[in-house]
Order: C-alpha cells, then sequence, then structure tokens
C-alpha cells in the first residue's frame, strides 16, 4: 500500500538525538508513514546503529557522502513514494498526534500546498517563548517571511508535486536552505497553520549549523537575488525583496571589509547598489550576480 506521507529525517553526527527523533515518528498514531532517514555521511557510528534497528523495524536508510541537510533531504525526497511529505530535523521531536493531526488539516484542506503546526521551543534544556517576529500565522506570508524565516523544517507538511516542480532545496546553500526553498513557494502559496504545538524544536548547541555556520546572511542575499530573478513576484513584492536584499547586501559587505576580503565586499556593495534598479523589472545582470555568489559559495572564480 503506498503511504500517505514519507517522513524524511536528515542524520550527520547526532547518534543520540537522532534515535529520540525516530522513536518519535514511530510512536505517531497516524499509521499511514513511510519513514526515511538519511545519513548524510556521519561518522560517529550513526550508521551502524541505523543499520541494527532496520533489522527491527520498517525504515529506509540511505547513505550519502557529507553534502549538508538541502542534499539530504533532495535524497529522501528522491526515495519518497507517497504523495506528501514531512521533514523532521534529527535534533527536534514530534507528538504522538503530529502525523495524524496534520494529515487531517491536509485532507481537509486539498488546496493547500504547505502547511506546519505550531512549537514548543527548548533552548539549552529550558522550554523558551519565541519572539513575536517568530510567531507563526496562516496565509500570505512572503513578505513577512523576508527578514524571518516563518516555517519550521520539522513542522512542516508539503505536496511531493510541490517539492519536485521547485527543484527541492538548492544544494549549494548549506545554511539557510529552508528559508530559500519556502520564499520561492510562498511566491505562489499561502501557509496553512495547525496552531496546536505539535513539534519540539530543541536549540541552543553549538553543534547546530546555525552556530557552526560563518555569515549566514551570504546564503540569504543569495536567496533573495534568486527571487528577483523570477518572474512571478508582482511589484509589490519585487520591491519588498530589493528592500531586504540590499539591507542585507551591504551589511554583508561591511564584514567582508572588515575581514580584508575586498574582492568579495565589492560584489556585495555592487548588488546593494544595482539592487535598488531592480525593483521593477528582472534584468540580466540579475543573474550573473546569482552566478558570481554561487561561485564564491563553490570557491571557484567566476567571470561575468
Amino acid at each position: 500500500m503506498t503511504p500517505e506521507v514519507s517522513v524524511i529525517v536528515p542524520a550527520y553526527n547526532r547518534c543520540a538525538m537522532l534515535l529520540e527523533a525516530i522513536d518519535s515518528v514511530l510512536a505517531q498514531s497516524a499509521a499511514a508513514f513511510e519513514l526515511i532517514v538519511i545519513d548524510d555521511g556521519s561518522t560517529d557510528g550513526t550508521g551502524e546503529h541505523l543499520a541494527r534497528l532496520a533489522k527491527t523495524i520498517r525504515i529506509k536508510i540511505d547513505r550519502i557522502d557529507h553534502r549538508g541537510p538541502a542534499a539530504a533531504r533532495n535524497r529522501g525526497v528522491a526515495l519518497a513514494r507517497a504523495p506528501l511529505i514531512a521533514f523532521l530535523d534529527s535534533d527536534d521531536l514530534w507528538s504522538p498526534n503530529k502525523l495524524e493531526r496534520q494529515l487531517a488539516f491536509m485532507r481537509a484542506n486539498p488546496g493547500c500546498a504547505i502547511s506546519q503546526t505550531n512549537e514548543i521551543w527548548i533552548r539549552n534544556g529550558r522550554r523558551v517563548n519565541p519572539g513575536l517576529r517568530h510567531r507563526k500565522r496562516a496565509g500570505d506570508i512572503f513578505i513577512d517571511s523576508l527578514r524571518t524565516c516563518l516555517i519550521s523544517t520539522s513542522a512542516a507538511m508539503m505536496r511531493i508535486e510541490l517539492f519536485r516542480s521547485l527543484g527541492g532545496f538548492d544544494e549549494i546553500i548549506s545554511a539557510a536552505e529552508d528559508y530559500d526553498l519556502w520564499l520561492r513557494i510562498l511566491i505562489n502559496h499561502e501557509a496553512g497553520l495547525l496552531d496546536e504545538p505539535l513539534v519540539t524544536r530543541r536549540g541552543g548547541r553549538p553543534d547546530q549549523i546555525s552556530a557552526t555556520t560563518p555569515a549566514i546572511d551570504r546564503f540569504r542575499v543569495l536567496a533573495l537575488a534568486k527571487l528577483l530573478a523570477d518572474d512571478r513576484l508582482s511589484p509589490a513584492r519585487r520591491t519588498s525583496v530589493v528592500e531586504v536584499l540590499a539591507e542585507k547586501s551591504c551589511i554583508y559587505a561591511r564584514g567582508l571589509r572588515r575581514r580584508g576580503k575586498i574582492d568579495e565586499a565589492r560584489l556585495y556593495e555592487w548588488v546593494a547598489d544595482q539592487a535598488r534598479g531592480w525593483g521593477t523589472r528582472a534584468a540580466p545582470e540579475i543573474g550573473c550576480a546569482v552566478e558570481s555568489m554561487r561561485s564564491m559559495l563553490r570557491e571557484t572564480p567566476h567571470e561575468c
């Protein structure tokens, strides 16, 4: 029988937390799901633990060379058989009725392409309340999402056709890859919200990507520039993207200059300056800027 939802868990060197995350999936009250775990080149024994686990439960496991969560999730979706997909990060947990409640929401709202639940935040072992700007809401959240990522990966469920039509996560974006994908989705789709705290989001640890990846704004700048190359943007949305792109490019350029990376700084200063003219049209130089940024992320030279 084809499962109703494919659950995809990427894992990299978090063996103990991963097993807790898997347990929270296996405890789900909904039965019509398949569990796919992608080992992203772990070196802490994760592969061995998963192999033993596969002998006792129904679980699909694959291993890739370490390439980051975007590549791991994309690989999971490539293996998925269900019409819906749900992601769970290896350091997060689901409440036992998360899938059941969210599947019911998606059935009741067949026009909804992506939804999320609310969540509980745990930081350094203590429960904390998210700030006002992080509060989840339903509907058209595109403009609000430009400055704050308002969809949580572990709380999201979406239709697999939409994910595949957009090419999935951008694998060159090693942090803020969710920010990039959600914005591309939100151009044309409203976000559904099941306003129940069905996910426990555990943060504050030094091994998290947000703590180990410097200058995450460079990935957000790339994501914003990609949006300006997209002709689906309305004039109002394009104006908002330009404003945030110019702001983040200036901030990142100043940081590059402080570190003596003058050539890189000049690119982002140029982007901030040129962005003012991109508010009404998808100019050809946007594509050049995007490719230059991608080349810098690959650490290879690029000529325009």
